[in-house]
């Protein structure tokens, strides 16, 4: 038997690190040549490692959540026979590569080292408080020094009939205060009930839960704190009348043939693409270290998608070069390598500027994270029905129904101006309610 040393090899250009998102072996497991043996989260992309010989697990570099250095030890494998030369020698490159210097951390306030948990609240806090501020007569009198926990402890005197329905009603027998001799009845809970405004927890309470914040959950946290910390934002709001857009989008699928089913995010980004030369300050990043603002050519547009993992930002190269089945077709394909997690990682870089929708979820109006170190985030909210004064070709105004939608842009004020922001969405409101003009372009 040999003991085999799988080393991180290096997984990205200019990769220092990688965290472990999930492992598919454990100690003591046999695995054969090129099974996966775990998933490693970069700064860019998840990647899928495989082993490179057969053989037993004996050792792995840590728990999910951990991030260990390009070159280190991954997995010891306990092998059967001789290592081949070329797996030894591409492992031992591995592990004497010295990988790239991690990038300096953006300054942080020192409560951002704590660990962070996510708590689930107790639903079932008590109303009694409030049901004896509203009703001062009904509680017992007691001595000052005597403290509530003294009072849960005194045995609750209740026919079991009486202790079935608080049981059901989720009520604590312990808060209700009965009227007389101190046996809880009916009467007792119906006044208890009346004092906490009718309500009864659906369920009982449930025990805190601490979950550990890792891989894509962790990453979007750090890079959220940074950009919020970071950048000063501010939000524009317009409304548009999407009813024109809206029938031309039904009429185009009505007969696309064989071409993907068109959604309003490829008109809003070819929309958006046609805007962009009148104002390219939209289209920008800001280096912030060196002080430079980089006006981009070509419109690479990020397109914020919701994952089991987290929310991703998977970026639609040269959009201004493509047409609206092209941008369809690419947004699905983007979007479902999303959500499987197969985006390459040169698919989840290179953003100039991200257009982000919760689709009908998008609520009346959103402010939207930029997506650093871009300088704006564009934010369609859902289309509504609405009773709209409209003026007809006599001149006369009419109410009509008219569907209306809300755009929202976040932008970096430090690179932005508000009276550009405003100019920009202008501009893309225009076209969006003249849409003969963007298939013109």
């Amino acid at each position: 038997m040999a003991k085999f040393t799988f080393n991180l090899p290096d997984i990205g250009e200019g990769i220092a690190e990688a965290e472990i998102v999930a492992w598919h072996v454990s100690i003591g497991d046999m695995v054969e040549e090129d099974q996966q043996i775990a998933d490693m989260m970069t700064d860019k992309a998840t990647v899928e490692m495989e082993s490179p010989v057969a053989g037993k697990i004996i050792e792995v570099a840590g728990e999910v959540g951990d991030t260990i250095a390009i070159g280190s030890m991954l997995v010891t494998i306990e092998v059967e026979g001789e290592i081949p030369d070329d797996v030894a020698e591409e492992n031992a490159a591995a592990a004497d590569a010295e990988p790239a210097p991690a990038p300096a951390p953006a300054p942080a306030p020192k409560d951002d080292e704590v660990e962070e948990r996510i708590e689930v609240e107790n639903p079932d806090a008590s109303d009694a408080d409030d049901a004896h501020e509203a009703d001062p007569e009904s509680a017992p009198k007691q001595p000052v020094e005597k403290s509530a926990p003294a009072a849960a402890e005194t045995k609750v005197l209740a026919s079991p009939a009486v202790r079935k329905r608080a049981k059901d009603l989720g009520i604590d027998l312990a808060q209700v205060k009965p009227a007389e001799d101190g046996r809880i009845r009916h009467g007792d809970l119906d006044q208890f009930l009346a004092y906490s405004g009718g309500y009864s927890p659906a369920t009982g309470p449930r025990s805190d839960e601490t979950v550990k914040v890792i891989g894509m959950r962790r990453r979007i946290a750090q890079n959220m704190s940074a950009s919020k910390r970071n950048i000063p934002h501010f939000t524009y709001v317009d409304e548009v009348d999407v009813t024109d857009l809206e029938a031309m989008r039904a009429q185009l699928n009505e007969n696309r043939g064989d071409r993907p089913k068109l959604t309003i995010l490829p008109l809003l980004i070819t929309a958006i693409c046609q805007s962009i030369p009148e104002f390219p300050m939209i289209n920008a990043t800001y280096d912030d270290e060196e002080g430079v603002v980089t006006r981009h050519g070509s419109v690479n547009m990020g397109m914020a998608a919701q994952t089991d993992a987290g929310l991703m930002v998977p970026v639609i190269k040269d959009a201004q070069s493509q047409n609206l089945w092209q941008l369809a077709r690419e947004i699905g394909r983007l979007a479902e390598a999303a959500r499987t997690g197969k985006a390459k990682s040169d698919e989840m870089q290179g953003g100039t500027l991200t257009v982000t929708s919760l689709g009908p979820l998008g609520g009346i109006a959103t402010t939207p994270v930029i997506n650093r170190p871009e300088v704006a985030i564009i934010g369609p909210n859902k289309i509504v029905e609405r009773p709209m004064f409209v003026k007809g070709a006599d001149g006369v105004e009419r109410v009509e129904k008219r569907l209306l939608m809300n755009i929202s842009i976040s932008c970096d004020h430090r690179v932005v101006d508000g009276w550009d922001a405003a100019s920009f969405i202008q501009a893309l409101k225009r076209r969006l309610e003249a849409p003969a003009t963007i298939l013109a372009n």
